[in-house]
C-alpha cells in the first residue's frame, strides 16, 4: 500500500472510525479481560443501536444545513419510553397501539420543531431547546413525576434475546435502518433535496426545491426516530424511567459529527454515524470500567465534540 493511499484512507471518516474502534477494543481488553468476548460485543452493539437509531434523525437534521440541530431528541426519547410503557403495561396485545401512538407523539413534536424553525424563523437551537423544556414539564406532570409502565415481554425479547443467527432483533432492525437510510439519501428525491438545501439553500430554492417542506420533514423524521429509540429503550430496560433519554442529546450530535457530517450540513452519510455510535458506546464502556461517573463522562463527551469541531475546521478532507 502506497503512502498516498494511506494518506487518502486517513482522510476518510469511516476508515478513521474503524481504526479507533479496533484500538478501543484492544484497550478495553487490556484493562478488562473478556471485553471483546462475543456476548460483550453483542451487548455493546445493542446499546450502540439505541444511540444509532436516534442519531439517524439527528443526521438528517444536520445534513439539511442552516445550523440545523435537534436538542430535543433526548426528551422525546424519555417521553416515548413513558408513553409506550404506560400503553403496553406489560401486555403483548397492547404493542401495536402503543407503538403507533408513541410514534405519533414523537412525530408531533418533530412537527412542532419543524414549523417553529421554518415558518416562525426561530433558530433551531432555541426552538428545539424550548421543546425540550416543554417535554420535561410534561414528564413531571405525567404520573406526578413518578413514571410507571412495563415493557411487553415480546418487546423485551426483541431487544435483548437472540432473534436470528444468534443476534437480537434490534440489531437486525438497525442494519435494516442503515440500508434504508442509504437508499433514502442516495436514491430518493427527498434525500437529494436534503443534500441540496444543506449545500446551498438559496440555490435549492431557486431550482424549485420546497425548502420549508423538506426542512419540516427532517424534523418530523428526527421525532420519529427518537420515538422508535424510546420504544426500543423501554424493551431494553424493561420499565420506564424519568429522563432516561437525556444521554442522547449530546451523544447523538457527536456520533453524527464524528461520522463525517459537518454541522454546516450538505455532506455526510449515515454509515459514518453508525460507526460513530459504536465508537462512543465502546468509549463509554471503558470510562465506566475505570469508574468515571456520569458527570465525568459528559465532560469528556463535551470535550470530544469541541475537539471534533476544531479538527473539522482545519481538516476539510474528513468531510465525505
Amino acid at each position: 500500500m502506497t503512502k498516498e493511499t494511506m494518506l487518502g484512507l486517513a482522510k476518510q471518516p469511516v476508515f478513521v472510525a474503524i481504526v479507533l474502534i479496533l484500538a478501543l477494543f484492544a484497550i478495553g481488553e487490556t484493562m478488562s479481560p473478556g471485553f471483546t468476548s462475543p456476548d460483550q460485543i453483542v451487548r455493546l452493539l445493542i446499546v450502540a443501536s439505541l444511540l444509532g437509531i436516534v442519531a439517524a434523525g439527528q443526521n438528517l437534521v444536520i445534513l439539511a444545513g442552516r445550523e440545523g440541530i435537534d436538542l430535543s431528541v433526548g426528551s422525546v426519547v424519555s417521553l416515548a419510553v413513558i408513553v409506550a410503557g404506560n400503553l403496553m403495561d406489560g401486555s403483548n396485545a397492547n404493542i401495536p397501539q402503543a407503538v403507533l401512538l408513541t410514534i405519533c407523539v414523537g412525530c408531533l413534536f418533530g412537527l412542532f420543531n419543524g414549523v417553529g424553525v421554518t415558518l416562525l424563523r426561530i433558530p433551531p437551537i432555541v426552538m428545539t431547546l424550548g421543546i425540550l423544556g416543554v417535554i420535561q414539564g410534561l414528564l413531571v406532570v405525567i404520573r406526578q413525576g413518578v413514571p410507571s409502565g412495563v415493557a411487553a415481554p415480546m418487546l423485551a425479547n426483541f431487544v435483548s434475546k437472540p432473534f436470528l443467527f444468534g443476534l437480537p432483533g434490534i440489531l437486525w432492525l438497525w442494519a435494516f435502518l442503515g440500508l434504508a437510510m442509504a437508499f433514502l439519501l442516495k436514491r430518493t428525491v427527498f434525500g437529494n433535496r436534503i443534500y441540496a438545501i444543506g449545500s446551498n439553500e438559496n440555490a435549492a430554492f431557486m431550482a424549485g426545491v420546497p425548502v420549508k417542506l423538506v426542512r419540516i420533514g427532517v424534523y418530523v423524521c428526527s421525532g420519529f426516530f427518537a420515538a422508535v429509540t424510546g420504544i426500543c429503550l423501554l424493551g431494553y430496560s424493561g420499565a420506564s424511567f424519568a429522563n432516561v433519554g437525556d444521554q442522547y442529546m449530546l451523544t447523538s450530535i457527536i456520533a453524527v459529527v464524528f461520522g463525517g457530517t459537518p454541522l454546516s450540513g450538505g455532506k455526510g452519510e449515515y454509515t459514518g454515524t453508525m460507526l460513530g455510535a459504536i465508537l462512543l458506546v465502546i468509549l463509554q464502556s471503558i470510562l465506566t470500567t475505570i469508574n468515571i461517573d456520569e458527570f465525568g463522562r459528559q465532560i469528556i463527551f463535551g470535550g470530544t465534540l469541541l475537539v471534533l469541531m476544531v479538527f473539522y475546521g482545519r481538516g476539510k478532507g474528513l468531510r465525505v
